[in-house]
């Protein structure tokens, strides 16, 4: 088999001139290669089409050891552990919740504030409480009405030189996908449309969004391959309900082992559904007491992490407050 491999050159290493592979002769067409594996070259179609039969075997190995690096290195890029998607809080610095409710964006800078900032009390530059409707970053009111909600994050399509705020892009998208803000009516595809552009802003929540509307067919055709491509992108950038997502069409394909992988990666960033799963991986026998003993504590890390007195204030009063 190595020199069957080693045979399929047709190139001489000394000239770099190309040599037909049926024939023999020097200067082969470069146009005239091998449609599959691209490996052998020939003077002409006739050459070509003669050297099939002979050149079947050697393709067809070439063409499956290429396509087996190719998921190889896919999934070293797929499993490599993501960045985190949100960051730190800037005003408290501790690690931003990944659950939507425990962070909120703010239409007036452009900052993502932890749920504990936004309840906490705001002071000024000589210690006194100020109104606490005010943004806790820049200081500038809070917006109040869906009017002036739609009005702040159009105005942010504008920043970062003209490109747009990824986040505002998205939310924009969100707008349009529920149809429940004044003056929007459900638009699946303005969603698509803006989701796409926050995506190739970087904002990996854009693409999760993407990937569920092709599973469903929401705008669009159901299509479980691009779901499954958006989500991988989203994945990678570090959406954990992405990665979630995609634990879950492995573990519907019969793949426990990639889905127990996903799954373990997710609640690392802090997503309960998939410390869900693998409990009843560990229930069932498809996954190890170890297994879950790590996610435990991978879930118990995170969790560490994003613990503070504010956010649990916040989260108790949760009811009663509205984010923006």
């Amino acid at each position: 088999m190595n020199d069957m491999l080693h045979n399929m050159s047709t190139v001489d290493k000394e000239d770099s001139i190309p040599i037909c592979a049926n024939c023999g002769k020097e200067g082969s067409d470069v146009n005239n290669t091998c449609n599959k594996c691209k490996m052998v070259k020939y003077c002409n179609a006739a050459c070509k089409k003669k050297h099939r039969h002979k050149h079947k075997e050697q393709c067809e190995e070439h063409c499956r050891r290429a396509a087996e690096r190719a998921a190889k290195l896919h999934d070293e890029k797929l499993f490599k552990p993501p960045p985190s998607l949100f960051g730190d809080c800037p005003i408290c610095f501790l690690l931003l919740p990944s659950l939507y409710t425990g962070r909120i964006y703010q239409t007036c800078c452009g900052k993502t504030i932890c749920s504990g900032c936004i309840h906490a009390p705001v002071y000024d530059n000589q210690g006194d409480k100020v109104d606490n409707k005010k943004c806790p970053f820049c200081r500038v009111p809070t917006p109040t009405t869906d009017a002036e909600i739609i009005k702040w994050t159009k105005k942010r399509m504008e920043a970062n030189d003209g490109q747009g705020d990824a986040v505002a892009i998205f939310n924009l998208g969100v707008y349009h996908r529920v149809g429940e803000l004044d003056g929007y009516t459900q638009d699946y595809k303005k969603a698509l449309e803006l989701w796409h552009r926050a995506g190739e802003l970087g904002y990996a929540e854009a693409y999760n969004n993407i990937g569920y509307a092709h599973q469903c067919g929401e705008g669009v055709k159901v299509d479980k391959e691009k779901a499954n491509h958006y989500y991988e992108l989203a994945a990678m950038q570090g959406d954990s309900t992405a990665r979630c997502n995609l634990g879950e069409m492995e573990e519907n394909a019969g793949n426990t082992n990639r889905a127990l992988k996903h799954y373990m990666i997710a609640v690392k960033d802090g997503n309960n559904d998939s410390l869900k799963q693998i409990k009843l991986f560990y229930s069932n026998g498809q996954a190890s007491k170890e297994d879950y003993t790590t996610a435990l504590q991978l879930y118990q890390e995170y969790l560490g992490e994003i613990k503070s007195k504010q956010r649990d204030e916040a989260a108790a009063a949760r009811e009663n407050y509205r984010y923006y």
